[in-house]
């Protein structure tokens, strides 16, 4: 098969965007600041400060502003620890360039130590915990007793922890979590996230006695200024940035944004 000039071959991810790079726009920086500001507003009345990020469907950025979101909030001088607990398609490894042989899922498993599988300092106040290899019972791990104990734990020593978990319509890892953390960040993407599919993640969230911080709004048209998506108490976050395939295995079809092709 021919491929184009300049066109990428399917096989080809693209990078995420992250605030760690140097071209990223100034009017990024300043949303995220923004929202930053607005997630420690919302977690000023939750006595935790353990926050999950998800979506309700694959593909909408959830895993690149769980990312970013980690990072802006370790440049307020806190102690701030980032954990990739999207235990089925797991990319913060990649996002973050270290290694995956151990991790989250073998930490939880009795296998390695906390201190065995942290990668400290990887930006100056964020310590990061990859995903470890994909274990056979996510679902189960999430919602142990070891892992609310471990949450626990890290509390005392961390000021906040972000946690990249995936797609809530999609496996119940994030619903399993949502009565021992302080709430979940939704990630929804203009004119990609149908509303029924959103409505039918925050009502499993409420259903669950969980709480949502805020929703982050993504690949919102500037010039047009259309809002999209609005929410009591949610808040929106203006980024464009390309998307990429996502698949959970059996769960469902693999799954490509515009951007992907």
């Amino acid at each position: 098969m021919s491929i184009k000039k300049n066109q990428k071959p399917a096989s080809v991810k693209q990078k995420r965007m992250t605030l760690l790079d140097d071209n990223i726009p100034f009017a990024v920086v300043e949303s995220y600041k923004t929202l930053r500001s607005n997630l420690v507003f919302a977690l000023s009345t939750r006595k935790s400060k353990v926050i999950a990020v998800s979506s309700a469907l694959p593909s909408e950025g959830k895993s690149t502003n769980a990312a970013n979101l980690a990072i802006t909030l370790s440049q307020t001088n806190a102690k701030v620890l980032f954990i990739d607990a999207d235990l089925r398609k797991p990319v913060q490894h990649r996002t973050f360039k270290l290694k995956n042989k151990m991790g989250l899922s073998t930490l939880l498993g009795g296998i390695n130590s906390f201190k065995e599988v942290l990668n400290s300092q990887v930006v100056p106040g964020l310590d990061i915990v990859t995903s470890g290899p994909i274990p056979p019972n996510p679902s189960e791990m999430l919602s142990s007793d070891n892992m609310k104990k471990l949450l626990d734990e890290l509390s005392r020593y961390y000021d906040y922890i972000v946690i990249d978990t995936p797609p809530i319509n999609i496996v119940s890892d994030t619903i399993n979590m949502v009565n021992y953390i302080a709430g979940v960040v939704m990630v929804v993407r203009q004119g990609g996230t149908p509303r029924d599919a959103l409505d039918e993640a925050l009502n499993a969230i409420d259903f669950a006695d969980g709480h949502v911080l805020g929703i982050i709004l993504t690949r919102v048209d500037m010039k047009s200024g259309k809002g999209g998506y609005k929410y009591k108490n949610g808040y929106k976050y203006k980024y464009k940035y390309k998307d990429y395939s996502y698949g959970y295995g059996n769960n469902t079809g693999r799954q490509k944004s515009s951007d992907s092709k």
